[in-house]
């Protein structure tokens, strides 16, 4: 309670002083006070359990607001039932409340079938949730995803008059693959199949009431679909753990430029589409390919061969921070509509620019000749035109790192905390009760 003790002293210096001064003060006490609050953070992946860009993701929004000065507990499935610390922050590991928990290993089909069935709805994940949800007594509860922690959370906070945010991350409410492709084709609006089998989430996501999107195009295709009714849509981007680079980068001189690709060898990534571009590419630019990543498909197995070997490196899974160092300019080729795009915003934190796909979040980080180009997904021949055009002069490629280092301050923890923190706010504020979180003992019904 060192803020009510604090409280007390200059309680006690202005009524040795001036009553007119402290009584001025009690209002902005009371406001900083109403800032701070307690969050639930209920999890669909969470370090060290799941690899891939959502986990980072769920693991940086917790230490943003942690450094807020929020009180948090982290909650996500991991197959037992244990609470830890983890990189300072309070985590409930829960024990599978589906027929399984790691999604990303193999099943039988009749399985598969169970869990998708029980991610529209599950009893025990809401009973579950709302223990959790009386025990830990947050001021609101923030989802990021909600695969395996289920959408019935959202019903268990609302059965104890607990405000919801939503962090979406992918297509998964609306798609029962995520990506909203089919076929190696993009979907353009949800298909008959996945409005059936999503039809649970469709019904639980009117007890949202703040939908928080990493970028505009997420949060359209799930209001357009009739998800979150009842939400207060916002954009608040993902955020880079802190800018790098201190200067724009020169253009390379007596080495080749370094193109480069971050992620998962899959036809969904595009990297396929880089390769048809690079080997359009003639040999009047002195450039090389560096591809990290790995794929275990037939399709990543034959994706050395779609490049030109003489000037081209594949180097496996790096650190993204020691890969982006070392490279010039970043291709984000996916086919689909990326809910964000990562990695685009970690390459701006070193002054690399970027050349993406003109659709979905990804392309709402790329300003048109600022920070990078854009070019047509899916396209060999618009792509290899946006690679020259970036890096052909030198004096333009310059103007492009320079706007990339300029874009990277917009992702910095404490940009994005600030909102995180003004937007949880204005959605707690109508009910929230200091005897919550301020140690009186009431407790949930």
């Amino acid at each position: 309670m060192l803020s009510w003790n604090l409280l007390v002293c200059i309680g006690q210096f202005a009524a040795k002083t001036d009553l007119k001064a402290f009584a001025s003060i009690i209002p902005l006490t009371r406001q900083c006070r109403a800032c701070l609050m307690r969050i639930l953070l209920p999890c669909a992946a969470f370090p060290p359990f799941a690899d891939g860009g959502g986990p980072i993701s769920s693991l940086m929004i917790a230490q943003i607001l942690r450094k807020e000065g929020h009180d948090l507990r982290v909650v996500n499935i991991s197959g037992e039932d244990r609470h830890e610390e983890y990189h300072g922050l309070n985590v409930h590991r829960l024990p599978s409340q589906n027929i399984y928990w790691n999604y990303r290993e193999p099943h039988p089909a009749w399985q598969k079938i169970v869990w998708h069935a029980l991610e529209n709805g599950n009893p025990r994940a809401f009973t579950t949730m709302r223990n959790e949800i009386r025990d830990f007594q947050p001021d609101i509860v923030l989802s990021l995803s909600i695969e395996n922690i289920n959408v019935a959370t959202w019903a268990a906070a609302k059965s104890l008059s607990v405000p919801v945010a939503h962090t979406v991350f992918s297509a998964f409410m609306m798609c029962w693959n995520g990506v909203m492709q089919r076929n190696g084709q993009t979907c353009t609006r949800q298909c008959a199949d996945c409005k059936l089998t999503s039809i649970g989430r469709r019904f639980f996501s009117r007890y949202v009431d703040g939908l928080i999107g990493e970028s505009e195009d997420t949060i359209a295709r799930h209001l357009g679909e009739g998800y979150f009714p009842n939400a207060r849509p916002r954009r608040i981007p993902a955020a880079i753990d802190k800018v790098h680079a201190h200067v724009p980068r020169p253009y390379p001189n007596g080495r080749p430029l370094r193109i480069g690709f971050l992620g998962v060898h899959t036809h969904f990534k595009g990297v396929g589409t880089l390769g048809e571009a690079a080997n359009m590419m003639g040999s009047a630019l002195d450039i090389e390919f560096v591809i990290a990543g790995e794929g275990n498909d037939a399709f990543a197995r034959s994706l050395p061969g779609l490049f030109p070997a003489h000037r081209t490196n594949f180097v496996g899974w790096v650190k993204p921070n020691t890969f982006l160092s070392e490279i010039d300019l970043l291709v984000y080729p996916s086919l689909g509509r990326e809910a964000f795009g990562r990695a685009s915003i970690e390459a701006f934190s070193h002054a690399v620019p970027v050349i993406s796909t003109d659709i979905g979040g990804v392309a709402e980080n790329i300003k048109q000749g600022v920070n990078g180009f854009h070019f047509e997904a899916g396209n060999a021949l618009s792509l290899k035109a946006a690679i020259e055009q970036a890096v052909s002069d030198p004096k333009v490629y310059e103007h492009l790192s320079e706007g990339a280092l300029a874009s990277a301050w917009h992702y910095t923890p404490a940009a994005v905390g600030r909102q995180f923190s003004e937007f949880l706010s204005e959605l707690a504020a109508p009910t929230r009760t200091p005897s919550l979180h301020q140690g009186t003992g009431a407790q949930m019904p």
